[in-house]
């Protein structure tokens, strides 16, 4: 459990401020506390600035010694808030006590780092927060000043001395010291004044989440908890964040990393320490890339058509021929409905500082008839990105489907068969799928993006066993190579590199890549969709500590970083479309799939949650602390879980974070796990490490492209694809024209074309399955071998936006 801070003992020691003879005595700290700031009702908070400026009259016979602090002093730039409510006048009340850059001692704070401090010191003692020790670099420099300024005029007069001596005091307190907030520009301090203030109306306009102009003023540009923000429609909400959060956003520096998720969590423009610092993170699952039991409401229109809607694939076959209600573009009204900034918001709200978002091949574009809406959920990648940034929130870009189907389920695009590393088109759709991991890598390893898109999952699930191992190793060698080649080398320089275990489990990766820079083992620890049982939840608090605990700490030795990509609180498949559309459920022994799972019971009482008990609530939450214990680093599948349509409500509580907080059953505060396995500690970093560069001897055991793939057969009697086509380069957002958004390609070197069919041979539908033959002949009138991949002179094309 989280504990309250103690009082430091290293606090310096300083004279008491002649404001009161009483002493106070915090009890929550059982250390003794500086007197509370005066309120606005304090007697003898004069305006004058010394004894000469009292009349006769102006101290009422035995009254105690008046507070010289004066009026607040300001800069040419307009008002800024600080910590003292004394010292404001109660003229900024709210959110400036919260920040570190508003302190009125900001000067003796150490610095954490390049715009930020380590622990803020604020004026009420409770925080527990000390100002950096006297002779400390900034200490020292302001002390210097404030002597060098103030010092008191030589004078025999007793009485002057003293008054000097406490004004040089108080105005040490008082006077404002400007400061950008990260590298916010002087101009901003009175916008960040107005953070602190609930009269604030905000902006709006087209993309600056109040970075514009209201009612002639500057807008709120930054704050905390308490303050209101302004989204891109005009419309406000109230930020809560308990936790030391800060968001900003000014559409003028649309790239600013200044904003922090929580205290305890670096903001972007600081080093995430992985190993020490931990992913505590969530899904965005079903968002752009719909899932049946995650929006039911967008399937359950379609799914008693003669051929139903149980995929994305059929989903948008579906919608397509039903202009009445929108056609293909209710896609696009999911995007906007479903997540909005307001969950980014509330997501560094409930402690989390990781998103991990699914984005699907038809981002960058689609071919051969595929049905699928291309390019219109980039446009909202990028406003996650926008988003994420304000928030201080890290993102996990994982690219969740592939050409052709990695795994075969509906979540991959196509319910069907596996056409990827498999099947006689499965080398051609890994080629097409190489070309998408580059694009996006390009995309992200820019300047512009590299600290918000700071993982990059290259592909979703996998079904290893279809594969093989060695054959998807080579694979994910080659995407390795692709990434780094976009981003370079050293810390930093693009993303970490995440792989999907493809079900191997984490001991058959242990030592895969040695000496690869910023790779991470990605597992999905699922209790679900094993052996059903009817034991209650409760039965389960200890089941993660036992299962996963252990070999988590032994692949971080064995292997690096290690992360759960998904997990949920679901001990069983109960659910509506858990399993998929009219798949059955095991627990109620009619899963489709395989009839071997018998009866257990009625999934009811599993999924009926406004009647949940509260010992039900008790164990729902145990587990999840245990889990998030066990897994170290983590991220919740999924965030949300919309309404059904039918019943109006959600059918899979056990999957939804939000439901959870809104309940009671998940932590208000994931740090709350922090030893539950009974672990305070339960890795020793450091994680390894390499250059970057990987052996010889390995690449040669993993060649590219491999010898045959599984039911496919030789690749070289297989359908390929020459790489001669014009690269499809993500577009960039739109901000003020003097920002630089880039160009979409970090590597101006990779000049290689896209993967593209060649005149002469022939293919095959990507999706053909398994049973097909490869094409007879292959190629007509030339080589069969195609060519792979090189440093070609050959401009990426640059497309446009998505239509707005």
């Amino acid at each position: 459990m989280s504990q309250p801070t103690p009082v430091r003992s290293d606090n310096i020691n300083y004279d008491p401020l002649p404001l009161t003879s009483e002493q106070h005595t915090d009890s929550l700290y059982n250390a003794p506390s500086a007197p509370p700031s005066p309120g606005p009702d304090a007697a003898f908070h004069t305006p004058q600035q010394s004894f000469r400026e009292l009349g006769d009259e102006s101290i009422p016979s035995g009254a105690a010694q008046p507070r010289f602090l004066g009026a607040a002093l300001y800069d040419e730039r307009g008002p800024n808030i600080r910590d003292s409510y004394a010292s404001s006048h109660n003229t900024y009340p709210s959110i400036g006590r919260e920040s570190e850059y508003s302190s009125s001692v900001y000067a003796l704070n150490e610095a954490r780092g390049a715009g930020s401090l380590s622990e803020p010191y604020h004026d009420d003692p409770r925080d527990g927060m000390a100002m950096s020790p006297v002779g400390g670099a900034r200490a020292s420099r302001y002390m210097e000043e404030k002597r060098a300024t103030y010092a008191p005029p030589r004078s025999k007069r007793k009485v002057i001395v003293i008054a000097v001596v406490a004004a040089v005091i108080l105005l040490l307190l008082a006077i404002i010291i400007p400061v950008y907030f990260a590298v916010v520009k002087p101009k901003n301090n009175a916008a960040n004044a107005d953070a602190s203030s609930d009269s604030s109306s905000g902006g709006s306009g087209s993309n600056n989440s109040g970075g514009g102009k209201a009612g002639g003023s500057l807008a709120v540009k930054t704050g905390g908890d308490g303050s209101k923000v302004t989204m891109e429609d005009g419309t406000t909400f109230t930020y809560s964040n308990k936790f030391g959060g800060m968001w900003y956003w000014d559409e003028e520096d649309p790239f600013n990393n200044g904003a922090r998720a929580q205290k305890w969590s670096p903001a972007l423009n600081e080093t995430f320490n992985y190993g020490i610092d931990k992913i505590r993170g969530v899904n965005l699952g079903g968002w752009l890339t719909p899932e049946p039991f995650i929006v039911p409401s967008l399937f359950e229109p379609y799914v008693n058509l003669p051929t139903p809607a149980v995929d994305e694939w059929t989903l948008s076959e579906a919608m397509r021929a039903d202009s009445a209600n929108g056609g293909i573009n209710q896609l696009e009204d999911h995007y906007k409905t479903f997540i909005t900034e307001q969950d980014f918001a509330e997501i560094a709200g409930a402690g989390l500082n990781y998103l991990r978002i699914a984005l699907p091949y038809w981002a960058i574009e689609v071919r051969d008839g595929e049905p699928f809406l291309e390019g219109v959920c980039w446009k909202y990648f990028l406003k996650a990105i926008q988003w994420a940034r304000k928030y201080g929130l890290r993102i996990n870009l994982d690219l969740h489907t592939l050409p052709g189907s990695q795994n075969g389920w509906n979540h991959s695009g196509r319910l069907g068969d596996i056409n990827m590393l498999q099947g006689p088109m499965g080398f051609a759709n890994a080629q097409r799928s190489l070309d998408y991991i580059r694009v996006i890598a390009e995309f992200i390893s820019q300047p512009q993006y590299s600290s918000v898109v700071t993982m990059f999952g290259i592909t979703n699930e996998p079904r290893g066993s279809f594969m093989g191992q060695d054959v998807l190793s080579s694979y994910y060698l080659q995407a390795y190579d692709i990434v780094r080649k976009a981003s370079g080398t050293g810390e930093g320089q693009g993303p970490i590199v995440n792989f999907h275990d493809g079900f191997f489990g984490r001991t058959n990766w242990a030592g895969f890549l040695p000496n690869a820079d910023r790779i991470s083992l990605d597992l999905h620890p699922y209790l679900a969709f094993a052996q059903q049982s009817d034991a209650p939840i409760t039965t389960y608090g200890t089941t993660p500590c036992t299962a996963w605990a252990s070999d988590v700490n032994s692949s971080m030795s064995a292997f690096g970083l290690n992360n759960a990509g998904e997990w949920s609180l679901a001990v069983t498949d109960c659910g509506k479309w858990v399993n998929g559309v009219n798949q059955g459920m095991r627990y109620e022994g009619n899963y489709v799939l395989d009839p071997s799972f018998k009866r257990v019971g009625s999934c009811d009482p599993w999924t009926d949650w406004q009647n949940f008990d509260q010992t039900t609530k008790d164990g729902m939450k145990t587990l999840a602390l245990a889990s998030m214990d066990a897994l170290q680093n983590y991220f919740f599948w999924t965030w949300k879980i919309g309404n059904s349509s039918v019943t109006g409500k959600v059918e899979a509580p056990h999957w939804s974070y939000k439901l959870g907080l809104e309940n009671g059953w998940m932590p208000t505060d994931p740090r709350e796990a922090d030893g539950q396995c009974g672990n305070t500690a339960p890795w020793d970093p450091p994680l390894k490490t390499g250059s970057g560069q990987i052996p010889a001897s390995v690449s040669a055991s993993l060649p590219w492209p491999p010898a045959s793939i599984s039911k496919g057969g030789a690749v070289t009697d297989l359908p390929s694809y020459t790489p001669t086509g014009a690269v499809p380069t993500l577009s960039a957002p739109t901000f003020s024209p003097s920002a630089s958004v880039g160009d979409g390609w970090a590597n101006a070197d990779d000049k290689a074309g896209l993967m593209v069919a060649i005149s002469s041979c022939s293919y095959l539908d990507p999706w053909i399955g398994t049973t097909a033959n490869p094409p007879s002949p292959l190629c007509s009138g030339g080589s069969t071998r195609r060519k792979e991949p090189v440093l070609e002179v050959r401009e990426p094309m640059i497309t446009p936006p998505p239509g707005v």
